[in-house]
């Protein structure tokens, strides 16, 4: 099925399914912003709209209803998901505006959704970006992406400990995290260093490593 064909279906189910100030919202609130990201990004990664909601309706903490761009419901997975353009998110938002937009935010987040956000641009220019991340994320939480063997799951979960790390990662925190002995986390980052993914830290003097830094192109291993 063509892309036209199942977003048209898509739509009509969600149209057929709504009453009220949900079923205008959608009519009206379906643009080319959230057109664009089905067409560049989901689309090309999930070939399906399965368990994707547009203009979700969520409530804020004051008990305000709230229409999210989409929203992804699997099981008991539950992600947000807005595309925002410079002009409405940035340019056109007072404080107070933007004060609200982020206490919503963590509002949801208490309320158990993960809430993520593509910029209109990137979604435009750069749609092999937003697929990378977007992989990243889905790849958490749905056993269908995730990675087929427990060696390459292990080699993701080290990089993305390495991320969130911010500094090179040392063979003790890969230790620490997989609670396993010092050998076996060496040899882990060794194999990362192989293909280029993790680049090995020297001390000064060059003789011994003491960390390792994240590679260049290091989120193309999520591809």
């Amino acid at each position: 099925m063509t892309f036209e064909k199942a977003h048209a279906a898509f739509i009509d189910l969600h149209l057929d399914s709504r009453t009220g100030e949900r079923l205008s919202r959608l009519k009206r609130g379906h643009g080319h912003g959230e057109l664009l990201f089905l067409n560049n990004v989901w689309w090309p990664l999930r070939g399906s709209f399965k368990d994707l909601h547009p203009e979700y309706e969520a409530h804020d903490w004051r008990g305000r209803s709230y229409f999210a761009d989409f929203a992804w419901l699997s099981g008991i997975v539950k992600l947000i998901i807005e595309v925002k353009g410079f002009a409405t998110h940035v340019r056109d938002m007072d404080r107070q505006k933007y004060c609200n937009e982020l206490n919503r935010e963590t509002f949801l987040h208490a309320m158990g959704f993960h809430v993520i956000s593509f910029a209109y641009d990137d979604v435009e220019k750069r749609p092999e970006l937003c697929i990378t991340l977007l992989r990243m994320v889905l790849s958490r939480y749905q056993p269908g992406l995730a990675p087929v063997s427990r060696a390459r799951f292990a080699e993701k979960e080290i990089l993305r400990l390495a991320i969130q790390l911010v500094r090179p990662i040392r063979p003790k925190d890969v230790e620490q995290h997989f609670d396993i002995d010092h050998k076996t986390a060496v040899l882990m980052l060794k194999k990362l260093c192989t293909t280029g993914w993790l680049l090995p830290s020297l001390r000064r003097n060059g003789e011994r490593v003491v960390g390792y830094e994240l590679g260049q192109g290091v989120l193309d291993y999520f591809d």
